[in-house]
């Protein structure tokens, strides 16, 4: 078989990758909605029809654009989380939905864990200041010793565990599945609310809910200085409640990576000082795109390719 395939990862999308070249070898053409930036519905309505093949980012796709996508067999994620996606949708279409599960997860845990080490230390802000001529010092706390709660450990979760526990941290996890072969020594797995309640940081890797986690009632019961870092998605966190907290002093430092709208808008939250901001870079490292447009190649061939 072959037609056109979509590619929309920014990651992907301006400069291409060496690993696509496998599609086009097959006889696929490939098409690119918007280069180097987050297709918008209309940009997708214009490229999609007519597609056997999508290797999809983030960006959401919605009803309107799964209706338009006459043909489309198999939406093919880069990563790992899909509620970008109204599966059930796309499956009532007969298009497949493909992850690649685990691909980008040693990257976002580094990135975790270096976001969590800057909150501790308030290296943002110490480099804010002296770059414009200011001594000023901050004073920090070391990890070692602290107690990491990890909210969601899968493949990610996991590797921030790993992470912290060489660093001599005390982690409590918390999955609603959690894997009973996943043993570490210093490290247990507990309710969600045992686990953020008793944590000097959190840290998340779990796909949003019907409501955030970090709501004004979750935050109050929380330690006094708490350090927040989210990797995952920015509806596990009330916003207005978050403000608050830092205001307050409840919450230390916010560490996010991810937001409702990419490029963000202005906000008091986004604007305050004790809030450390990285653009959706979680995944994006040389081996984890190399990881993540491989796997997700092979399931477009998967799907599209006769054995």
């Amino acid at each position: 078989m072959t037609g056109k395939i979509a590619v929309t990862p920014r990651s992907l999308s301006g400069a291409g990758h060496p690993v696509l070249s496998r599609l086009m070898e097959r006889g696929f053409e490939i098409v690119y909605p918007a280069p180097g930036k987050m297709p918008s519905e209309e940009d997708l309505l214009r490229s999609i029809p007519g597609c056997v093949g999508w290797l999809a980012g983030v960006e959401p796709i919605s009803v309107r654009v799964l209706d338009a996508a006459r043909g489309l067999r198999v939406i093919s994620r880069n990563g790992t989380g899909v509620d970008n996606i109204d599966i059930p949708e796309a499956q009532a279409r007969g298009i497949t939905v493909e992850r690649a599960t685990g691909a980008n997860a040693r990257g976002v845990a580094e990135l975790a864990i270096g976001l969590l080490l800057a909150a501790s230390r308030h290296i943002p802000w110490s480099h804010q200041h002296l770059s414009q001529g200011e001594w000023r010092r901050r004073i920090g706390c070391e990890v070692k010793g602290r107690a990491l709660a990890v909210v969601g450990c899968g493949a990610i979760g996991r590797e921030v565990i790993d992470m912290a526990l060489g660093l001599g941290m005390e982690v409590v996890g918390y999955d609603p599945y959690p894997d009973a072969r996943f043993v570490r020594a210093g490290f247990r797995y507990a309710g969600l609310e045992e686990v953020l309640r008793d944590a000097d940081a959190v840290s998340f890797h779990c796909p949003p809910g019907e409501k955030p986690i970090l709501d004004e009632a979750m935050l109050a019961k929380m330690r006094k200085g708490v350090i927040v870092v989210n990797t995952a998605r920015a509806e596990l966190i009330d916003d207005g409640a978050m403000l608050a907290a830092l205001e307050s002093g409840q919450v230390s430092t916010l560490a996010t990576d991810v937001f409702h709208n990419e490029p963000p808008a202005a906000s008091a939250l986004l604007s305050h000082e004790r809030v450390i901001l990285t653009p959706h870079a979680g995944g994006f490292t040389e081996e984890s795109v190399d990881r993540a447009t491989s796997v997700a190649v092979d399931n477009l061939l998967k799907n599209l390719v006769c054995p």
